[in-house]
């Protein structure tokens, strides 16, 4: 992710990087407009000024952190869209914040509340398999949310947001196997993610053995690395793979919907059909899979009830001065879709 230089602010802005530079610094010379202006276009943009922080004015410090971790995962979008929209409610300053593949959160957390003066932090998916020492660095108020909850995570210490992954991954590959299915392929994550897909596996192994189904290392198959992992593309390239190696089943579970939607075209396109000749079950609950044909079998996450308590926490915390060690954890909601079809 190419970072922002103030030579780049000061071309969007269409000033000299001498007026980018009083601006930050609050000097005098400079219009009360044109100064807004390029405050503006360096909050947009997420630019951190070099040393420049502690000269910001007041009101900038009231800023709310968002800190996502795969971003390609279209669940995100409806969570960041509520947070938006409540933090500015609040009268404070949203700053979105993508976190790539090979970043640590917690190093860009510190680096970002060091420059910007934040008033608190939400720690939006990936792996987080940080130390609770290396967690007690932050010095502002944070939640973790959507972040799966293994049991040698220490972030139970820390206040969180999720659904249990394990227990509603185990629900929707239950239900596939009362339909009659056997043969059950999942689109999982690399074995090294000890979030979200580590907890997805876990359901659906825990499943295979309730029903009496031997696990099958055969019928697993791994996503593509990297930001893109849980979205479309990668779903549509796994399923290429997964047809390709003519291995036999007759269900997917794929692990996010966006991973279900892109195997779905995969499979339409070697002029094969959902669900009679594969029944395909997401999760997620995206809102575009009950307008998708076939509409979609999955398990919907309170995408809005899990952003509102995920910013009560945080702001109880910032209102309290103190730390919460709270643990939420949301139902999710089996949906039955005309993806999955019994055998």
């Amino acid at each position: 992710m190419k970072n922002v230089t103030i030579k780049d602010i000061a071309k969007m802005c269409g000033v000299g990087v001498s007026t980018v530079s009083r601006a930050i610094n609050d000097n005098p010379g400079i219009s009360a407009e044109t100064k807004e202006h390029i405050l503006d276009v360096i909050r947009e943009n997420n630019y951190v000024p070099n040393n420049s922080a502690r000269n910001l004015k007041r009101s900038e410090t009231e800023t709310i952190a968002v800190l996502v971790k795969g971003i390609g995962n279209s669940f995100f979008s409806p969570m960041i869209t509520e947070f938006e929209k409540i933090i500015q409610e609040k009268k404070y300053t949203f700053v979105l914040q993508r976190v790539d593949e090979n970043q640590d959160e917690i190093d860009v957390a510190m680096e970002i509340e060091k420059e910007k003066r934040l008033k608190g932090i939400v720690f939006l998916g990936g792996y987080f398999s940080h130390s609770k020492e290396k967690l007690g660095k932050i010095t502002v108020p944070f939640v973790l949310s959507t972040i799966g909850m293994t049991d040698s995570m220490v972030h139970r210490e820390f206040a969180s947001v999720a659904v249990d992954d394990e227990k509603e991954s185990f629900k929707i590959v239950d239900y596939l196997c009362s339909l009659g299915h056997k043969k059950i392929a999942i689109f999982a994550a690399s074995p090294d993610d000890e979030s979200i897909g580590k907890l997805r596996m876990r359901g659906y192994k825990k499943a295979l053995i309730k029903n009496g189904i031997e696990y099958d290392e055969n019928l697993v198959f791994e996503l593509t690395s990297g930001n893109e992992r849980y979205s479309i593309k990668s779903g549509y390239i796994t399923a290429k793979k997964m047809l390709k190696s003519n291995v036999e089943c007759t269900a997917i579970f794929a692990i996010t919907d966006a991973i279900a939607i892109g195997a779905c075209r995969a499979i339409w396109d070697e002029n094969k059909k959902v669900p009679e000749d594969y029944s395909i079950a997401g999760f997620d609950g995206l809102e575009m899979t009950k307008y998708y044909i076939p509409s979609f079998t999955t398990i919907r996450q309170p995408v809005e009830k899990m952003a509102r308590e995920t910013l009560r926490m945080l702001f109880q915390m910032i209102d309290s001065k103190k730390r919460l060690n709270e643990n939420v954890i949301f139902p999710g909601e089996l949906i039955i879709g005309e993806s999955t079809r019994g055998i």
